[in-house]
C-alpha cells in the first residue's frame, strides 16, 4: 500500500512504500523514479540518511547534504533540504566552507570510494587531521560505477575493473584505518543490508564534535559483473551473510581482500579532539 502518489517531472506515477510514511516529506517524489541501478544500495541509505536526519534532534533546516560526482553524487537531489552537488573531489571543503561561514549547520557530506579518496582523497586527510566538524559518508562500492567501471582506491587487490583486466594488483585503502590515523573522532563501518545498525550509526555520527566518517558497504552491479560474481543480489548476500561484528577489531585488521572472507563491521572510533575552529 502506497502512502503517496505523485506524477513526476518525467510523466511517471511513482508511490512510495507504506515504509516511507515517517519520512515521505523529506523526498523529493517529482524527482523519483532515481537513476541508480537495481540491486544498488544507494536507495537503501537514502532513506536510512532521511530518516536520521528527521530523528536527529536537530531542526532539518539545519541540515546541508553535499554531495561530488558520481552515482553518489545524485543523493543529495532527492532530500527535501539544503544540499549542493559540487564539483569532483571537492565536497568535503566545500562542506568545511558552509560550517566556517554557519557554525550552527550540520553539515553531512556523502561521496563515493572515488570522489572521497581519490581525487578528494587530500581533502578527506587534512579535514580529518584539522577534525573540521562535519560529516562525511563513504559510500563504497569497491569500484567507479558511473565512469566505466574503473578501479578505486577501495578496489581489492585481485579484482577485475576496466582499468585492471586481468586483476588489480595495488593494495587498497583500509578506509577506518586511514580516518582514525589521519585524526577522525569518529569512524564506523556498516552494510546497506545492515539497516538497523547504520540508522543507529548515523544518528550517533550527528552528535558527534568533529570530524566523523561512516564508510557504507554497498553492491554495485558494475562490480559484480566484471568479476563473475552473480548479480547485485548475490554480493547482496555476501555483504549481509559474511560480515562480523566487532566494535573492538584492531583497525589494522579491516582491509577487506577480493574473496570478502573477512569484513569486520562496527562502531570502531569514538574520541574527543580539539577541532579546529568553532
Amino acid at each position: 500500500m502506497s502512502v503517496e502518489a505523485e506524477v513526476t517531472t518525467t510523466g511517471v506515477k511513482v508511490e512510495l512504500p507504506k515504509s516511507y510514511e515517517d519520512i515521505k516529506d523529506l523526498i523529493r517524489i517529482d524527482r523519483l523514479p532515481h537513476i541508480w541501478c537495481p540491486g544498488c544500495g544507494l536507495g537503501i541509505l537514502l532513506k536510512l540518511l532521511a530518516r536520521a536526519i528527521k530523528n536527529s534532534g536537530i531542526p532539518i533546516e539545519k541540515h546541508v547534504i553535499v554531495t561530488g560526482i558520481g552515482c553518489t553524487g545524485r543523493l543529495g537531489g532527492y532530500l527535501k533540504l539544503d544540499a549542493y552537488h559540487v564539483t569532483h573531489g571537492r565536497a568535503i571543503p566545500f562542506a568545511v566552507g558552509l560550517k566556517m561561514a554557519n557554525p550552527e549547520l550540520e553539515v553531512t557530506v556523502v561521496g563515493g570510494d572515488g570522489d572521497i579518496l581519490a581525487i578528494g582523497g587530500n581533502h578527506f586527510i587534512h579535514a580529518a587531521r584539522r577534525n573540521d566538524d562535519i560529516n562525511v559518508i563513504i559510500v563504497n562500492n569497491f569500484i567507479y560505477g558511473m565512469t566505466g567501471g574503473q578501479y578505486s582506491p577501495t578496489t581489492p587487490k585481485g579484482a577485475k575493473t576496466t582499468t585492471s583486466p586481468y586483476g588489480h594488483y595495488e593494495n587498497p585503502f583500509n578506509v577506518p584505518l586511514l580516518a582514525y590515523a589521519a585524526g577522525a573522532s569518529y569512524v564506523a563501518r556498516w552494510t546497506v543490508l545492515h539497516q538497523n545498525e547504520l540508522y543507529q550509526s548515523l544518528l550517533d555520527m550527528f552528535k558527534v564534535k568533529g570530524f566523523a566518517v561512516v564508510e557504507v558497504l554497498s553492491p554495485c552491479i558494475i562490480y559484480t559483473d566484471r568479476n563473475a560474481m552473480g548479480d547485485a543480489v548475490d554480493l547482496m548476500k555476501v555483504l549481509k551473510e559474511r560480515p562480523v561484528i566487532d566494535h573492538n577489531a584492531n583497525l589494522a585488521d579491516l582491509e577487506i581482500d577480493f574473496s570478502m572472507k573477512k569484513v569486520i563491521l562496527g562502531n570502531f572510533v569514538k574520541r574527543e579532539r580539539p577541532i579546529s575552529y568553532g
